[in-house]
């Protein structure tokens, strides 16, 4: 049996894999939320806007975006 055939790596193998696929997972929804608050606010601070509901909205936009998307790769 060859070395990297022992079953004690394969499981630390999937579980260091599992733990990159959420990490990245949680950068991705770090990312999308933050473009979308950025760009509203950039939206409303050249509105000259005194409630930044443009900012609200597309915040819970990327939000909603992010869980789509973390959503779908779980399922695969």
């Amino acid at each position: 049996m060859a070395e990297n055939e022992e079953p004690g790596n394969n499981k630390e193998g999937k579980a260091l894999n599992a733990y990159a696929k959420y990490t990245s997972l949680a950068f991705q929804m770090i990312v999308i939320i933050g473009i979308f608050a950025f760009a509203g606010y950039k939206i409303d601070e050249a509105a000259h806007h005194d409630t930044k509901w443009v900012t609200a909205a597309l915040s819970l936009a990327g939000v909603f975006i992010s869980l789509f998307i973390v959503i779908r790769s779980v399922k695969s």
